[in-house]
Order: C-alpha cells, then sequence, then structure tokens
C-alpha cells in the first residue's frame, strides 16, 4: 500500500492541487495505552467520516477502510508509540493547477506522534474563551458533516485572533448569533443537572468526541439535551466545557465575550470559575473509556496487537 518514511523525508510537490485550494481531508485521531498495548479511540467511525469528506471533494480513494487501517496500525508500531495523535490525510497530488482537479492524483499520508493535552494545563485548571467578532459557516452553505482542510483556515484566524486577546481558544457564533462551536472543538454546558450540546443545525462539526460523551452521559444517568444554545445560556450556565479528538474534555471556566467588533469586550466568568462536578465527572469516565478500563465501550477502541 505505499512505504515508510521518515519524518524529515517526507515531501510534497510545491504545485500539488491541494496547497493551491485547500481540497484536502483529514481526520485527527488518538491512541491511547491500554493493558492490552495502544489502542485507537473509534477508528471505524473517523474513517467513516474520512471517507464521506472525501466523497464530497469527488476523491476516488486510492486504498479501502481496512488498507488504512492497518497503515495506521504500522505508523503506530514502527514508531513505537504506546499513545498518539494520528493524522490521516487525503489530498490532490500534483497534476492540473486548474480549479477542478482533473488531472491530479489522489494521495494518501499517515502520520502520529506523541501529543499530550491540547490546551496544555488548562485541560485540568479550565480555558478562558473569546468569542469571535466573525460568524461560523453555515450549515446552508456547505454541509458541515466533512473535514475539508480549506475550510479550517477560519479556525486558524479564529484561534490567533483569540490568543491575540489574551485568551486560551474562540468560540464562533453562527449567523443567527448562537452559539455553534469553538474553532476546533464542541461546546458542552450544564445548568441545573442538566448537560447540554447543540447538533449540525446550528453551523457545527457532529465531533466523534461530542458523540461518545453523550453516550457517556445517558449511561452515567446525566439528563442530556441537543438544541440550540444562546450566549446568554451559555455565560449563565454552571459548567462548560469543550470536546474533541485534540482538545478531549477540557472545561471553560471565563469567557470574553468580543462578538460585537466596535465594543470592549465584555467579561464573564462561568459557574464558580473551577471546573465543575459533572465535567469531571465526564472528563474521568472519558479517559477511563480510552484507555479500556471500562468494558461496555471495549468496542470503541481498536486495539494496534491483535486487535
Amino acid at each position: 500500500m505505499g512505504k515508510l518514511h521518515d519524518w524529515s523525508e517526507a515531501t510534497v510537490h510545491s504545485m500539488s492541487h491541494a496547497l493551491h485550494y485547500g481540497n484536502v481531508v483529514f481526520e485527527g485521531i488518538r491512541a491511547y495505552n491500554t493493558s492490552r498495548g495502544p489502542a485507537v479511540f473509534r477508528l471505524p467511525e473517523h474513517l467513516d467520516r474520512f471517507f464521506h469528506s472525501a466523497g464530497l471533494l469527488s476523491m476516488d480513494v486510492p486504498y479501502g477502510k481496512e488498507e488504512i487501517t492497518e497503515a495506521i496500525k504500522l505508523v503506530l508500531t514502527e514508531n513505537q508509540l504506546e499513545s498518539a495523535y494520528i493524522r490521516p490525510i487525503l489530498f490532490y497530488g500534483h497534476g492540473n493547477l486548474g480549479l477542478i482537479a482533473k488531472q491530479s492524483p489522489v494521495e494518501l499520508a499517515i502520520a502520529a506522534w506523541e501529543w499530550g493535552a491540547y490546551l496544555g494545563d488548562k485541560a485540568e485548571t479550565g480555558a478562558h474563551v473569546y468569542i469571535l467578532p466573525w460568524r461560523r459557516i453555515h450549515h446552508s452553505q456547505f454541509d458541515m458533516t466533512a473535514k475539508i482542510g480549506g475550510l479550517y483556515v477560519l479556525s486558524t484566524i479564529g484561534g490567533i485572533h483569540a490568543r491575540k486577546q489574551g485568551s486560551d481558544e474562540g468560540i464562533y457564533l453562527n449567523l443567527e448569533g448562537r452559539i455553534a462551536e469553538g474553532v476546533g472543538e464542541n461546546i458542552f454546558i450544564v445548568k441545573d443537572g442538566l448537560l447540554k450540546t447543540n447538533d449540525v443545525t446550528e453551523s457545527i462539526l457532529q465531533g466523534i468526541t461530542r458523540t461518545s460523551v453523550l453516550q457517556i452521559a445517558e449511561d452515567a444517568g446525566i439528563p442530556t439535551e441537543v438544541g440550540a444554545m444562546t450566549k446568554e445560556e451559555f455565560f449563565g450556565a454552571d459548567e462548560a466545557f469543550f470536546s474533541g479528538t485534540a482538545v478531549e474534555v477540557t472545561p471553560i471556566t471565563q469567557v470574553s465575550d468580543g462578538s460585537k467588533p466596535n465594543s470592549p469586550a465584555q467579561d464573564c466568568v462561568i459557574g464558580t470559575g473551577q471546573k465543575g462536578p459533572i465535567t469531571q465527572q465526564v472528563k474521568n469516565i472519558y479517559f477511563d473509556t480510552v484507555r479500556g478500563k471500562i468494558e461496555r465501550y471495549d468496542d470503541w477502541l481498536t486495539y494496534v496487537q491483535g486487535g
């Protein structure tokens, strides 16, 4: 199916179609160390979305899901990684440079590396988020179920802007003015014991971690709701947290509202300003799950050796 390359040997032609037009699809996947060795979290679901995203770009994927699964296991094994972030990408390579990739081959690359908490120590103490002055691309404008590389330039811009304001991460509103999502994360809030998140009609990517958190919460007896989330609900929440492959489960404890460009940002503390008990409960179960400690979720794990 291809071959292994040393990190420093990986090359992409400068005239690759994807480099010019952003027509690349990708997944962010994590593997965790378990008592049975490294295991990839929800790999089939990630690959299903990977192929779905490729379909939106009319990519003829040169490999099957089983081949890509084995390639991911091989990359982890060859790099002797017990825990890792895994990045498979499909992209249009060097061929023609017209807007439509008529003669550009579809190429696949898979990399893996050690990556700790995405937001560092804020994964435990809580993130300060900034509501951005720009709106998230609307679900009526594009199929929000796909991970298309070119669209993530908006996430990059938003993330940089939030950090320039002294915050840890940015949050987009949708065109309706409601909470959409972080620049690369879904959002949950807790109010009076009810755990709530929003759905694709609110211009979000329905993350695989988000789906997992909803299932974990329901199984733990935590009431859940999926629906629109206003800024007022977000500000008035008892607890809030991000979910995502990179960010995992990270509490949100403070927000600055910069959504009105000509007005100073308004600051607000979420709940007590500390990680809340339901956030901690969900976080604990999530990490026990990905580390193979909860039998009921064992089918969410693809074991690198013998699995």
